[in-house]
């Protein structure tokens, strides 16, 4: 109810609404009258006839806030939290009266940034935690992490039914987000119409050219380091022979059930950790298809991203949906081979947005069956969000935490026909990036229909491949040196103190030979050594800049230049 999600976010800062309703006399009639409900149906009832129904009016409504607490709350929607400030300025008189003076600086410093802050996705687009980082306490944890930023580079994959269309992954189901969700979308009009459409999709996925070791080796030789694989979307369509769900990859009425390599999430686990990656297992914690989520799959009705029931008012529902996440994640856990990451999207279904799966019990399971398995609960600020996950951005200053950029090649996360890919430079460039920043990039590349990378993806990656085959040491293991990244350099350490200075070549930039240091490192430098080619050249000071050229046999690389500052 709107007025329940509003008083959240008055509650959620009760310090501030002290002195603005400082003025407003309380009589104490509205929380008396508040506690004799029950937690609830009867609870949300009396609210809906006490506020609706204009029994009570603003000075009960911040009586109420005043004496009850967060956790009492939640938060669901952030979209509705402002309707009772709206409801309250035109009771108050408008925002030119003294009350609604106090509301709208109400609004300002609590409603804005609450609503910022659980505005968890955006045209599909998911936020990143930017504080309360909270340290795992479990040293194994804390090694795997380690271990994690060392690797650098990851290879993300989205490949699931939406594949065989080119449109957006699952979120053309999602009514509400249409105006983007569906922009691909040009053969259909009737959303109800698409929906059945997707849905349909099941029984036509059949990528026959799914060879998971080329995928693998693809990966292997170009300098990747780990795998993020999608084993189920929000659509709730399981890339894996799961126990607990009927819409999989190997139900009877999907063409790929019959082919040898139908488990694709078991053969693509197992040819990447055989070629040396660790595995970073994506889950989507909402799952569209079941019936405890969204009734009848979204059909016959205008749909968000949210669950299409008041999980309050039906617990048991809510209970047996937390049910199946568990059981689909401990499955993952147990039966699909050593994992290095739980890596969770959907960020809406959190404690905080009133959605509580119970994720610390969940993943305190897990780590009895893989001690040290890493958490990534996207944008909870929480203990089980063990790393930080900016999407499609790379942030502004480095972060020091773990973090992970996770960025497409293409236009979008899934196949998309007649893609427009970033250039060899473009995914050089941004590699160093994250890297000096301190971060590790996964860097999605979506298979087709019939289960191949696009050639001109594996160029790219290939490209990427060899610029590390001679640069590397400047990227893997490295952590952050100051000053991290400024104007075509970017910096970094080795775990035994070697100092690496980049330098990122723009294409009108050919033929350069002379290059001048940031003015910090002036008499700190006595030589660069290229690591492409071993050539040392010495540093002189000129005018306060440390300054040194090419060796005499060296040009500089297409890209970017990585040298060790001694």
């Amino acid at each position: 109810m709107a007025i329940k999600k509003a008083l959240a976010v008055a509650a959620l800062a009760a310090g501030m609404l002290q002195a603005a309703v400082a003025a407003i006399p309380l009589d104490g009639r509205v929380y008396d009258a508040y506690l004799k409900t029950s937690p609830g149906k009867e609870r949300k009832a009396f609210l809906r006839e006490a506020f609706g129904g204009g029994q009570f009016d603003m000075r009960d409504l911040f009586e109420l806030v005043e004496r009850t607490k967060e956790d009492e709350w939640g938060v669901k929607k952030a979209a509705t939290l402002d309707k009772l400030v709206r409801r309250g300025l035109g009771r108050a008189g408008g925002a030119a009266s003294d009350c609604g003076r106090r509301i709208v600086a109400v609004r300002e410093r609590v409603v804005e940034p609450i609503k910022k802050k659980y505005n968890i996705i955006v045209d599909g687009v998911h936020a990143y935690s930017t504080e309360g980082y909270v340290e795992p306490k479990s040293p194994a944890v804390r090694e795997a992490l380690e271990r994690f930023r060392d690797r650098k580079l990851g290879l993300m994959v989205h490949f699931g039914i939406y594949s065989q269309l080119g449109i957006h992954e699952s979120w053309p189901l999602v009514d509400k987000e249409a105006v983007w969700s569906r922009r691909l979308v040009d053969w259909q009009t009737d959303g109800e119409s698409l929906k059945r459409e997707y849905w349909s999709m099941a029984e036509s996925f059949n990528p026959v050219r799914f060879q998971p070791d080329v995928w693998a080796e693809t990966a292997r030789r170009d300098g990747f380091k780990y795998l993020v694989f999608t084993t189920k979307h929000h659509d709730g369509f399981c890339m894996f022979d799961s126990k607990y769900s009927d819409f999989k990859v190997t139900m009877p009425s999907c063409p790929f059930s019959k082919n040898p390599k139908a488990d694709i999430v078991k053969h693509v686990f197992d040819a990447f950790r055989a070629k040396g990656l660790t595995i970073s297992c994506y889950f989507s914690k909402p799952d569209w298809h079941h019936p405890d989520y969204w009734d009848n799959c979204g059909l016959g009705q205008t749909v968000d991203r949210m669950p299409t029931y008041d999980v309050e008012e039906y617990p048991e529902r809510w209970a047996r949906y937390r049910e199946f996440v568990r059981n689909q994640l401990l499955e993952l856990v147990r039966d699909y081979g050593p994992l290095d990451q739980l890596w969770l999207d959907g960020g809406q279904v959190q404690k905080h947005q009133g959605l509580d799966i119970r994720i610390e019990e969940i993943v305190e399971e897990a780590r009895k069956i893989q001690p040290g398995l890493i958490a990534v609960d996207r944008a909870t600020g929480t203990a089980c969000e063990n790393i930080v996950t900016p999407e499609q951005t790379v942030p502004p200053v480095p972060m020091m935490v773990p973090w992970e950029s996770c960025i497409t090649m293409g236009t979008g996360f899934s196949y998309r026909y007649d893609d427009t890919f970033k250039s060899e430079r473009e995914l050089i460039h941004l590699l160093i990036d994250v890297v000096a920043k301190g971060g590790n990039l996964a860097l999605n590349v979506a298979p087709g229909p019939d289960g191949r990378f696009p050639a001109p993806a594996v160029a790219r990656m290939d490209a990427m491949g060899e610029w590390l085959a001679k640069n590397g040491k400047a990227i893997y293991g490295t952590r952050v040196l100051k000053p991290y990244r400024t104007g075509d350099w970017a910096f970094t350490v080795g775990k035994k103190g070697e100092r690496y200075a980049i330098r990122l070549w723009q294409e009108k930039e050919r033929g350069t030979r002379t290059l001048k240091l940031p003015e910090e490192f002036a008499g700190k430098v006595t030589t660069a050594v290229r690591l492409s080619s071993g050539g040392a050249s010495p540093v002189s000071v000129v005018g306060g800049v440390p300054t040194f050229q090419f060796a005499a046999d060296d040009r500089a690389d297409a890209y970017a230049d990585a040298f060790e500052l001694k």
